[in-house]
């Protein structure tokens, strides 16, 4: 008999792995003139629902169609496709988020055929654990759309393991029998929608370096690419170097043909454009448009200039020695660990010192951040001179939002859950690795100590 207690530590309460499955095809419309994104199968159907539901439902199924083909119309019959997948974010009303992982490939048959595409919501972020159970929906779909159902009914009543630990799916194949399928969630859980491999496969060190310094002052970017799975990898992947902070703006992996006029919007943005619709994109100006082709002239089509002169000199040159510490047979775990390690040193050196600077008192409900005392305790003028402009973004003002709403100054190692732990890098005079002080609302905070 298993502990309880032990139970807790390995699955997540009351969390499933997903929402819903839903299978969309390409069908002909009325006039037969092109091809229309349809839902052919969901998993569960949800009966019951009252009206303001159903409404809500058949909104986020709609949008589910222009993520899985944001081609649009134009699409033909093909004999051959190579399969890929990719993710999108789906954002309500409130600003919360789920995430869509889609598979697109050419279903079994004979002849030129449309492409269809496997969809899976959930309010979990964990790319590789779904690529996984792609595969496994894929086998099945391969022999009869019918065996789908039983192998997401019994993923459905799984627990969702912890960080590090496994959950087994025993799923029945006809002529092969019972087959237990084990799904791993990886121990650094903030990264396991990211792979960092992507990125640094279409950008050079110096370049992911510009990138991430216009996206740390939250401006707009685009990035462009011919696959699906490029444009969601790469724009989680420069998301996940603004850890601990977290970017707070439109951020469409994905966007559809439909949507394309969202590149007009004033305010910050990251948005991943297929290449066919780049013409769309370059009448705009004030701008950072990144090309991750393979075939591509260069990188930046489109930049303000100044993104090079955006971070300060010395610390740019420690991110790139640090990155030059990972090797080419890195797993991906590793490989995500040296990268979120580089850049987590940056915001430590730049910023770590924030918690001696947030002021509480017994009678006062919530601290106070002291703006002008954190700012001239910076020594170095190129730092005090990016973290001047840095203090105004939206991430860092609402990073300093969640610390000021404790009535008290959080303890070292309170509330804080599992983090990556900084290797033993000299973190230069005056600081030492960062150290977990206290996690709002699935941040990490943390700080610089005077050694």
């Amino acid at each position: 008999m298993t502990d309880n207690s032990s139970l807790q530590h390995r699955y997540v309460s009351g969390q499933y792995f997903f929402e819903y499955l839903v299978v969309v095809s390409l069908k002909k419309t009325k006039d037969g003139s092109s091809y229309e994104p349809q839902i052919t199968y969901q998993f569960p159907k949800r009966d019951m629902m009252g009206r303001s539901q159903k409404e809500e439902e058949e909104k986020t199924l709609k949008a589910i169609t222009l993520f899985c083909f944001p081609e649009g119309i134009s699409w033909a019959p093909l004999t051959e496709y190579r399969s890929e997948t990719f993710s999108f974010v789906l954002t309500e009303i409130d600003g919360s988020r789920r995430n869509g992982y889609c598979r697109r490939l050419l279903p079994g048959g004979k002849g030129a055929r449309p492409p269809e595409a496997y969809c899976i919501i959930s309010s979990l972020a964990c790319f590789g654990l779904f690529s996984k159970i792609f595969d496994e929906v894929e086998k099945r779909r391969q022999k009869s759309m019918a065996m789908i159902y039983p192998f997401m009914q019994k993923l459905r009543e799984a627990p969702f393991p912890a960080p590090g630990n496994t959950v087994e799916i025993k799923s029945f194949i006809p002529e092969s029998g019972t087959e237990i399928i084990s799904l791993t969630r990886p121990l650094d859980s903030w990264l396991e929608h990211v792979d960092f491999a992507a990125l640094f496969r279409c950008l050079t060190d110096e370049e992911v370096l510009l990138v991430f310094a216009a996206t740390v002052l939250e401006r707009r970017i685009v990035f462009i690419a011919e696959e699906l799975s490029t444009l969601s990898q790469v724009i989680h992947a420069v998301a996940a170097l603004l850890y601990p902070f977290t970017w707070q703006h439109t951020f469409i992996s994905i966007v559809p043909e439909i949507l394309i006029d969202v590149v007009m919007a004033p305010t910050p943005y990251l948005l991943g454009v297929q290449k066919r619709l780049l013409d769309q994109v370059t009448d705009q100006s004030d701008l950072l448009v990144v090309d991750l082709s393979e075939d591509k002239q260069k990188t930046f089509i489109v930049s303000n200039g100044d993104e090079s002169s955006i971070l300060p000199p010395k610390l740019q040159s420690e991110i790139l020695q640090a990155l030059s510490n990972r090797k080419e047979t890195s797993t991906m775990e590793e490989l995500n660990r040296v990268v979120s390690e580089a850049f987590l040193h940056f915001f430590v050196k730049t910023v770590g010192h924030y918690t001696s600077y947030v002021k509480y008192s017994r009678a006062a409900e919530r601290g106070v951040f002291e703006n002008r005392s954190f700012y001239k305790a910076i020594e170095s003028k190129t730092t005090r001179h990016f973290v001047k402009k840095f203090m105004q973004t939206q991430m860092f003002d609402l990073f300093i939002q969640d610390l000021e709403q404790h009535q008290s100054r959080p303890q070292q190692g309170e509330d804080c859950e599992h983090i990556t732990q900084l290797r033993g890098d000299d973190p230069g005079p005056g600081s030492s690795a960062g150290t977990c002080q206290h996690q709002p609302k699935n941040r990490f905070s943390f700080t610089a100590q005077k050694s």
